[in-house]
């Protein structure tokens, strides 16, 4: 499973609207930045209280980027 596939399977269990669900990919030379976009409706649900649900994604990124020895970003646009 790729880090893509694992952010958006971790957003499709979150949100109520899972197929508005989508993830970008864009790849650079040590870091990688995966791109969530949600349904208007479902960003609460990401972001979560204080922030703490995007956080934690962003913690099983950091934690399974540094067994393949690259970094990953999440930013969730709107």
């Amino acid at each position: 499973m790729t880090m893509k596939q694992l952010v958006e399977e971790i957003a499709k269990a979150l949100v109520d609207k899972p197929e508005d669900v989508v993830v970008n990919e864009v790849s650079g030379e040590h870091a990688t930045v995966l791109e969530l976009k949600v349904a208007p409706s479902d960003l609460g649900k990401i972001i979560g209280k204080q922030g703490r649900t995007a956080r934690a994604i962003r913690t099983l990124l950091g934690a399974s980027g540094m067994k393949l020895d690259r970094r990953f970003t999440l930013e969730i646009l709107e």
